[in-house]
């Protein structure tokens, strides 16, 4: 798979996807990069700990988030994705669901859309994709968790997803997806879709999973989004294992160093 300049070799390793929030009011670290320097140094941080990608999100998706405008969204992350791109050679990829907002960051530079709604609530950010020929990340969510039969339903969701793409024009080549952990699901649905994650592979794509200090650990052990690393790291391995090609996460260097550890084990001994 080629995001930007680079080239992806999905089938064989986990590459990071780091967290770059440009909001007040992320979940995790809302107000901790929104001005540019503090946004830049960050950025360099993650690629020397071992980031792959860099993801730009100007609007929190939290739980109980408010929603902010496209121009507003737009102003907090082009200027940065245009920062980004001219300071560092690495793919940058811009968090949204709305096609405005998509254009803008694809002018900017952004090499990746990542949507969190899989096309599914702007019909028209699929026309942005296909037109400017950039890669996407296209994730599971629905606006209710009530499932009659919830692996099933989730994969069928995903292949609606998957038409729109098609019907748009977006290259097979260019996508991957998401389970959605965190979205569309219950405490129990999230544990369910990390351990029967591999079963959304007979979609036929490259699969990210984004779980970084989420909910689903936060109550599992019982501990605030600032210590949630350890729990990550648990998926991380989990993704690893299950020949996941991408996992999106707020602490680099700690997950480069489970997946270098965990695919050492997985091919190793071989």
């Amino acid at each position: 798979m080629k995001i930007g300049n680079k080239n992806f070799e999905t089938d064989k390793h986990t590459y990071i996807m780091g967290i770059l929030n440009v909001t007040p009011d992320s979940f995790s670290d809302g107000g901790k990069f929104n001005e540019t320097e503090a946004a830049l140094v960050h950025t360099q941080q993650m690629i020397e700990d071992g980031a792959d990608i860099i993801d730009i999100g100007g609007e929190s998706t939290r739980p109980g988030h408010i929603q902010i405008t496209e121009e507003e969204e737009i102003e907090r992350t082009a200027p940065i994705i245009e920062k980004i791109k001219s300071t560092f050679d690495i793919p940058v990829s811009i968090d949204t669901y709305k096609a405005k907002v998509a254009q803008a960051a694809v002018e900017a530079g952004a090499d990746l859309v990542n949507d969190i709604w899989g096309l599914k609530y702007d019909e028209k950010i699929a026309e942005v994709i296909a037109a400017s020929n950039v890669a996407c990340c296209l994730m599971h969510n629905r606006d209710n968790h009530d499932y009659q039969n919830y692996m099933a339903e989730v994969k069928q969701d995903l292949q609606e997803t998957i038409a729109l793409a098609k019907k748009a024009g977006i290259a097979d080549e260019k996508i991957m997806l998401d389970p959605g952990v965190g979205f569309g699901k219950t405490y129990e649905n999230n544990l369910e879709i990390i351990y029967k994650m591999e079963e959304l592979e007979e979609l036929g794509y490259p699969l990210l999973l984004g779980t970084s200090r989420k909910s689903v650990i936060g109550l599992t052990l019982d501990l605030p989004v600032t210590e949630r690393v350890e729990g990550t790291l648990v998926t991380t391995v989990l993704a690893v294992m299950k020949h996941y090609s991408f996992v999106r996460v707020h602490d680099v260097k700690e997950n480069k160093r489970v997946i270098q550890m965990a695919e050492a084990i997985r091919e190793g001994w071989k």
